[in-house]
């Protein structure tokens, strides 16, 4: 707690060389060159002291005439023993008559979630130093509170850029790719004191590509990593060229990362080039240590979480590496020791090395799965090892209907009706429509569910996030605002109208 500020908080006609704050106990300062700020800009940097209960600033002779100067704390005062912050302290003085007085302020949300963000950096730039992306870090800047709130004050009048970060090395400026950035599209022309600003924050996509991990792993498969994704990435193997040919590349759904499957593993280094739409982004080498050795490996891995299927949970065939060709005879179930044939194989539409197998599954059945050796072939002259799995039916899950009749705003574009659980973090289906339309899920377990909504504007089937350079903002999103249950053995309906 402050007990004394010498001179006072707000004086006028400022002339004094030294402030001192007073506090009732020990305080610590925390990274005082990166927390402590002056809004405007002076000269020389100022190096605040902790003497026991008190800080010290001495200031320097070159502060303008007839001027309002705010010392932004930001998080850096905490008790000596816990460190508890005490957050967004500002110590203001006027070097003329008048102290300036106008706010501006709001609130930052996630752009997704629609949660309040709290402890985010939100910064008001003039728009003449615009300097976010830069080596000058912002200024003018406060932290939001436990609900999200900002409020920024004592500024004069100015247009400005305003944005919400959340910082990852602490230096206001946005250089890192996983901070989570918010912004106006339009500067604030700062007349009156300014409210109600609305800033949803979320994990931009970097300017420029990086490569930002990459690797050749024990099984001879190669893994590249990427900073952003890729819209039509391209890869191709330089050295030795006789391995471009035969190569298999598969991506990630999400575009960032790439995994690269060779016919010929006795290289002793890979020269890669990295292309998006044809363009050549980065060119990397990868050399194999003297001792490496690779096995190639074609393991067929299953989702039979504790040997049980249920309605909907049918049982996933994933395989090491990309699979050339199946032998369905060669894939054996048996249901009471009677084989059957009656069950269905397809590729998985997310990933092309996984199968789903489907059956009209039942309680109070012993089922046994043998896929046989060469049932999985491979690119590479691969097959899989026998195996066998014996597995039951899961009882204990009750499982009901629910028909969602969703009604759309505009037929322009689309939207993607997303199925998600209580807690917005798991999402069950993801369903694109453009028009108004019945959508069924049968059999789902029973539980609390709400619906996401997502205003798919580019048709792409996924929800993109902002992009601060092109001053673009994250798609929308609309939550159903309440959860419903799906009870077991019930059918019931669900009235949903998409808000414009």
């Amino acid at each position: 707690m402050i007990l004394k500020e010498t001179p006072p908080n707000f004086t006028r006609n400022f002339n004094a060389e030294k402030i001192v704050i007073e506090f009732n106990e020990f305080i610590k300062l925390s990274n005082p060159f990166k927390e402590v700020s002056v809004s405007p800009d002076i000269d020389q940097p100022i190096n605040p002291r902790v003497k026991r209960k008190n800080i010290e600033i001495t200031l320097p002779d070159s502060l303008e005439e007839n001027t309002t100067y705010t010392i932004n704390f930001g998080k850096a005062i905490g008790d000596f023993n816990e460190g508890n912050p005490l957050l967004n302290y500002s110590y203001v003085f006027s070097t003329g008559d008048i102290i300036d007085s106008l706010a501006v302020s709001g609130k930052v949300i996630n752009a997704l979630t629609k949660e309040k963000e709290k402890e985010i950096t939100v910064m008001l730039i003039p728009t003449r130093q615009d300097s976010i992306f830069g080596k000058r870090k912002a200024n003018i800047f406060t932290l939001t509170d436990t609900a999200g709130n900002f409020r920024l004050q004592n500024l004069r009048e100015d247009n400005y850029r305003i944005y919400a970060l959340r910082e990852e090395n602490n230096d206001r400026i946005y250089n890192a790719p996983t901070e989570l950035i918010g912004f106006l599209n339009d500067s604030i022309v700062l007349g009156k004191d300014t409210s109600g600003i609305l800033l949803e924050v979320s994990k931009g996509i970097p300017r420029d590509f990086r490569l930002l991990d990459r690797k050749i792993e024990s099984n001879g498969k190669i893994s590249l990593i990427f900073n952003k994704p890729l819209e039509d990435a391209g890869l191709t193997i330089i050295h030795p060229t006789a391995l471009d040919a035969d190569k298999v590349v598969e991506y990630t759904p999400t575009l960032d990362s790439a995994t690269v499957w060779v016919n010929d593993l006795t290289f002793d280094s890979l020269k890669v080039a990295i292309s998006n739409q044809g363009e050549i982004l980065d060119t990397i080498v990868m050399r194999r240590g003297r001792n490496d050795k690779y096995d190639r490996d074609f393991i067929i891995t299953d989702n039979l979480s504790g040997n049980k299927v249920n309605r909907t949970r049918h049982i996933e065939l994933t395989a090491g590496s990309p699979v050339q060709s199946i032998d369905r005879s060669k894939i054996v179930l048996l249901v009471d020791s009677v084989p059957v044939t009656n069950f269905q194989l397809a590729k998985d539409t997310s990933l092309q090395r996984r199968y789903i197998l489907r059956y009209n599954w039942r309680p109070k059945r012993n089922y046994v799965l043998t896929l046989e050796e060469g049932a999985f072939a491979g690119f590479f002259s691969d097959k899989n090892k026998s195996v066998t799995k014996t597995f039951t039916m899961d009882e204990t899950e009750n499982f009901g209907d629910i028909l969602l009749k969703i009604t759309v705003p505009d037929t322009s574009h689309q939207y993607l009706v997303q199925l998600i659980n209580e807690k917005m973090d798991v999402i069950f289906r993801s369903i694109p429509i453009a028009t108004s339309t019945d959508i069924p899920f049968h059999q789902f377990p029973g539980g609390k569910y709400t619906i996401r909504v997502v205003y798919d504007e580019n048709n792409n089937g996924k929800w993109d996030t902002g992009n601060v350079y092109e001053t673009k903002q994250p798609e929308r999103v609309w939550y159903l605002g309440k959860t419903f249950i799906i009870r077991a053995n019930w059918e019931q309906e669900e009235l949903i109208t998409i808000p414009e």
